[in-house]
């Protein structure tokens, strides 16, 4: 259940919970007292609990169940009072069938309104495990006492506990799909107001922070070439007043988005151009590039310096993913419908499973001076181009990310 914290699922589940103790209660009482003293004045029977069994004994074994059940709501563990429930009537519903009926020569005859309640509830408390453990617990419940009674007149609720099992089945399968749609609703929700967020940010980054970076990088250069001996570390200033310009970049192309001006270029020129501006930094990182079939690819209709831009991000988190140097490999070939797939290989750290989705998401990142947004504008870009973007990776291996682009964009 994405989207939902630890405390609200617990104070949801209390509340299913609590209900269904009440209906559990109501409805043994209720149903007990007609089958067992309402019923027989009406067919001439025998009013009162069956001979042989746990008598009163039977409901005081079950009222002891409700302690429990308080406790683990009390102690934020609802979710296991629905099996304390299951578990306990079951074993004692079946003890006190066997005392009855066992080495008797009575008719078997058993079931209860609440084993009902047990499988009605499953979409309720939205969980297969439990329909799963409840369906298979009361069938077996039966199979075992036909085969100790041996009795066939267990066959009768195992087919209706299968009938209104399989009903429970589709509504608990409707409710998963409905709560999975309103959580990628929810999330989708939270990513429009992150974006907005991000635009109304970025407006005035990029007014605010761009031109006084543009006046102190040049302050910077005169100062470098007056003061030689400190070269390296005006060197290093003006890196990273450059990198806090492309921060400023990446927001602006969030906050003013523009239409892509789509030309034929030549992928493979504009992954040289991006491999040339950044492979003295490579150098520096001991990481080197290998390019895999550029020159064979045809020409795509693309944004190129939206294409840079996204090339630039995803390289750049490559090189920032391999501490220890190593090779990134590029390569191309011709995809299925039309398309062009570039992948972009490193040898870095990794992404672990649980971040893989959230990759794209605005301000995310693992990274101690990272933003994230870079691969949130690469996903931009992607999308614009009516492209894919795959990321398949493992912890300690590195990472490969997949780039389909349509060779020719559609007409509009």
């Amino acid at each position: 259940m994405k989207g939902f914290n630890q405390d609200t699922l617990i104070k949801e589940e209390t509340k299913a919970v609590t209900l269904f103790i009440w209906l559990f209660y109501i409805i043994l009482t209720l149903y007990d007292l007609f089958y067992y003293y309402l019923l027989p004045l009406n067919t001439g029977g025998t009013a009162g609990l069956p001979d042989g069994g746990l008598g009163w004994g039977y409901y005081l074994a079950i009222i002891g169940l409700l302690p429990f059940g308080l406790y683990f709501i009390r102690t934020k563990r609802p979710f296991l009072v629905k099996y304390l429930f299951f578990a306990g009537f079951s074993m004692i519903d079946f003890s006190s069938s066997m005392l009855i009926y066992f080495g008797e020569s009575k008719e078997f005859q058993s079931g209860s309104a609440v084993e009902l309640l047990f499988i009605i509830f499953a979409p309720i408390f939205v969980n297969k495990r439990y329909f799963w453990i409840v369906t298979g617990g009361m069938v077996a419940k039966y199979l075992l006492a036909g085969l100790i009674l041996s009795s066939q007149k267990v066959m009768v609720p195992i087919v209706l506990l299968i009938i209104f099992s399989s009903v429970s089945y589709v509504l608990l399968n409707r409710f998963y799909s409905y709560i999975n749609s309103l959580t990628h609703v929810f999330q989708e929700l939270r990513q429009t107001e992150k974006l907005a967020a991000v635009g109304q940010m970025a407006s005035a980054v990029g007014h605010e922070v761009r031109n006084p970076l543009a006046a102190l990088r040049g302050f910077t250069q005169l100062q470098m070439e007056k003061h030689l001996e400190d070269r390296d570390r005006y060197k290093m200033m003006i890196e990273e007043i450059d990198r806090i310009n492309l921060i400023a970049d990446d927001l602006m192309i969030l906050s003013k988005p523009r239409l892509p001006m789509f030309k034929r270029v030549e992928l493979n020129a504009v992954i040289h151009y991006v491999l040339s501006i950044i492979k003295e930094q490579a150098a520096n990182q001991n990481i080197r590039f290998e390019t895999e079939n550029l020159k064979s690819l045809p020409k795509v209709q693309c944004d190129e310096h939206m294409l840079k831009q996204a090339f630039i991000n995803l390289i750049k988190n490559a090189m920032e993913s391999m501490t220890e140097g190593g090779t990134i490999v590029i390569s191309a070939k011709l995809a299925e419908g039309e398309q062009v797939l570039i992948s972009i290989k490193d040898e870095g750290c990794g992404i672990d499973a649980e971040n893989m989705e959230r990759v794209v998401d605005p301000f995310y990142t693992t990274k101690p001076d990272g933003t994230g947004l870079g691969l949130m504008v690469t996903k931009q870009v992607m999308d614009e181009h009516e492209a894919k973007i795959i990321f398949e990776s493992e912890v300690g291996t590195g990472t490969i990310v997949n780039l389909i682009i349509p060779i020719e964009q559609p007409a509009e």
